[in-house]
């Protein structure tokens, strides 16, 4: 598939505020299937360009002037699916990722397991004789199973435990708990932040889902949401050990927690590869 797209990301303060640094993941890179044909990325303020530790670029904004208001707007052209292609033989290798795969198995305030967690993955797992494929989409189909995809889920409530006590959360929530399941038995895992298409409405959301670390195969992927494996609907923006490593866009200096946010998409143009 072919993507044309435009994301626009306006921050409205509630008052006037004279400093502001922001951290914007917004960038996507070649590589799991998908190639960046063109990228913008227009902020209003000043920014600079990192790649950070998981191999994800970023940028900095800041704005130092007065102001109540903040605007980011990403468009570019991405094709998915290409994983057959001669050029992407080495789509599921991140490049820029020099982290030691030991590193994917610390857990974290999002993705830490209690006993119940460790008990749900045992279960699973007491149901398979190795660590492979068929056990990484036995536990994104129990995860699920068990969670309701519900988007008005509060954002603040989206830890493994959380969302395990819930019953219900947002797609990063719904990663996190699968993320937890497999440090739990000892498998690599991270988050992916990007977008994905839904064919039946023709929008494009924010989304996160997982990889796990396979050592046949590498690192694979697992839309735990929609219960499936990731492909030419989702596009990578970003990856971390939880959420808050991968999310498009946190505030450094701001506290945009009582401030509005809007985020639009907009997908001009879809086609079909030829083959």
């Amino acid at each position: 598939m072919k993507f044309n797209i435009e994301h626009h990301t306006r921050f409205a303060f509630n008052k006037l505020v004279g400093y502001t640094i922001q951290q914007l993941r917004l960038t996507p890179q070649d590589g799991f299937g998908q190639r960046v044909n063109n990228w913008q990325l227009k902020v209003s303020g000043l920014s600079s360009t990192q790649t950070d530790a998981f191999g994800n670029i970023t940028h900095t904004l800041v704005k130092d002037a007065p102001h109540q208001e903040i605007m980011i707007i990403a468009t570019g052209e991405v094709e998915t699916d290409l994983d057959s292609s001669e050029d992407l033989l080495e789509t599921n290798k991140i490049k820029h990722d020099d982290l030691a795969l030991p590193i994917y198995l610390r857990n974290t305030s999002l993705t830490i397991a209690n006993e119940a967690i460790i008990k749900f993955a045992q279960n699973i797992a007491s149901q398979h004789d190795t660590i492979n494929q068929n056990l990484l989409t036995a536990l994104m189909d129990g995860v699920s199973q068990t969670i309701k995809w519900d988007k008005t889920t509060a954002e603040n409530q989206q830890s493994a435990i959380s969302t395990f006590a819930a019953g219900k959360a947002l797609s990063q929530g719904m990663t996190h708990l699968f993320i937890s399941c497999c440090r739990a038995l000892k498998i690599p895992a991270r988050l992916v932040h990007g977008y994905c298409f839904n064919p039946a409405t023709k929008q494009i959301e924010n989304h996160s889902w997982a990889d796990a670390w396979l050592l046949e195969t590498g690192w694979q992927s697992f839309d735990i949401a929609n219960n499936m494996p990731s492909n030419g609907i989702h596009i990578r923006l970003a990856t971390g050990l939880d959420y808050r490593d991968a999310c498009p866009v946190s505030s450094v200096m701001h506290d945009i927690a009582n401030d509005k946010m809007s985020v639009d998409f907009k997908v001009h143009e879809i086609s079909q590869m030829q083959q």
